[in-house]
């Protein structure tokens, strides 16, 4: 099956797919990449492709728009709830993050950054609070390891054993 895509070349060195919020396919590859490689890698994942973007196209319809004063309130609850968690989870786990930034991310729940600040959007309070116990254990494990490995997972697992659970939330 042939698919239209927008094709973005960088300095990276593998092949990914995006599949956007309004379900549009989005390629990113390396710059000297060739196009018949790239075309090959996308019929390749075809089967992925298609449930991902049905998956988008359900989320597209049933996402209702929120307008700036609702940001706002959400903003603010988020500040208000996110960090009492971020305290509790840290003095849990030993550990201690530089700073606490509610942001207006939109592909992510949150971050780490190399200087242990840590990050949280504020679309996270509109999950069930055991997601977003999960996302603020899963930032502040980074603080710790840098990675997804599986000393990372077991960090998280020693402090919150139905992990997986609750990242499953995330993703309804």
């Amino acid at each position: 099956m042939a698919y239209e895509y927008t094709l973005i070349r960088s300095d990276r060195r593998t092949l990914a797919i995006e599949i956007t919020e309004d379900a549009r396919l989005v390629i990113r590859a390396p710059r000297r990449c060739p196009a018949a490689y790239i075309r090959s890698f996308v019929e390749n994942k075809s089967g992925w492709i298609e449930s991902h973007m049905e998956k988008q196209r359900i989320r597209a319809e049933s996402r209702i728009p929120l307008s700036e004063d609702d940001v706002t309130g959400l903003i603010v609850r988020a500040k208000r709830e996110i960090p009492p968690l971020v305290e509790k989870y840290a003095a849990i786990m030993g550990l201690r993050p530089a700073s606490i930034k509610i942001t207006r991310a939109q592909k992510r729940f949150g971050s780490c950054s190399s200087k242990n600040r840590l990050c949280f959007s504020y679309r996270l309070i509109q999950y069930p609070r055991e997601a977003m116990e999960y996302v603020v254990v899963h930032e502040l494990a980074h603080i710790m390891h840098r990675n997804h490995g599986k000393d990372f997972y077991a960090l998280i697992e020693s402090v919150m054993p139905d992990y997986k659970e609750r990242d499953r939330l995330l993703k309804k």
